[in-house]
């Protein structure tokens, strides 16, 4: 049987058991799909990245959930290159990845790793905000009163998302998501998730606070996510959500109803959108991946 290196990784924080867990094999080459697959559905983190040769690009990568494959993924992308560096294989500067979506531009600036994302599109949709409240857990009413400037509308740097904004922190806090609902919403849209926020935010230095809600993508609730964070940076510039000159960076912060707290750099002044964060090392060991001739299991 075949052994292969594999971690789990903490993304958008510098502290272990926060932030958003992403399963790695850095050295994927040989995997067949369903073997990548079964790894992703044994660790059993949102998102597992396995890093392959590539032709176009620094390296390769193929993104699963413990469901499916997914064409994207910021914070698998951010801990597997945060990774890379802590083991000494990548150096501070820029590099390349092949993802499902295309080759994207990655930085290494002193310990934070920069993921470039795919051109912005937002879109406003005809959505009704009873219906949205329903499988979100919420009173319409806190949509509304903040709908006349930030509408429903999807969102996509890579992966697209529903953005609702929220007026206070405690209705996100409060909320209770109908999952069926939600998946059926998402599926309507062509989306992977829900991306729910509110700029009342707990630091002074967070521009907003989110929840992420991805139950068709095998996904109930994601601690931190890096590609909502890019369509969100987008939202806001087009909805032009700040007084004055749009910032340079924002900091938006996520997890802390999962107690995985995390904080992901967004730059989305102009495309492309780059999302920002931190990394951490959690677990390190091997897995045994067995033939799959005959059964699917997986030794770890």
């Amino acid at each position: 049987m075949d052994t292969r290196r594999t971690l789990l990784v903490d993304a958008f924080t510098d502290e272990p058991l926060s932030g958003n867990p992403a399963g790695l094999v850095p050295d994927a080459d040989g995997l067949s799909e369903e073997a990548m697959q079964a790894i992703a559905d044994e660790l059993n983190a949102s998102e597992t990245a396995f890093l392959l040769p590539s032709d176009e690009a620094d390296r390769r990568v193929r993104y699963f959930t413990p469901t499916q494959e997914v064409d994207l993924c910021g914070h698998a992308t951010v801990a597997s290159h945060a990774w890379l560096a802590e083991d000494g294989r990548l150096d501070d500067g820029e590099h390349t990845l092949e993802t499902n979506v295309g080759v994207l531009d990655i930085e290494i600036e002193e310990g934070t790793v920069w993921m470039t994302q795919d051109t912005a599109e937002v879109n406003r949709v005809d959505l009704e905000y009873e219906r949205v409240g329903a499988a979100l857990g919420v009173d319409p009413a806190t949509m509304t009163d903040i709908g006349a400037d930030m509408p429903l509308a999807t969102a996509s740097t890579g992966l697209g998302f529903l953005m609702v904004p929220v007026n206070f922190l405690e209705v996100l806090s409060g909320m209770d998501p109908d999952m069926g609902a939600i998946a059926e919403l998402t599926e309507e849209l062509d989306v992977t998730g829900v991306y729910a926020f509110t700029f009342d935010a707990l630091d002074r230095d967070s521009t907003l606070h989110a929840r992420m809600f991805a139950p068709a993508a095998g996904v109930d609730e994601d601690p931190v996510t890096g590609t909502a964070s890019g369509a969100a940076g987008a939202y806001l510039r087009e909805y032009r959500a700040f007084d004055g000159e749009f910032p340079d960076e924002m900091v938006f912060e996520q997890g802390h109803f999962l107690d995985r707290p995390g904080r992901v750099r967004v730059r989305a002044r102009s495309d492309p959108v780059a999302v920002g964060g931190r990394a951490v090392t959690a677990v390190d060991g091997s897995i045994v991946v067995p033939e799959f001739d005959e059964d699917n299991i997986i030794e770890a």
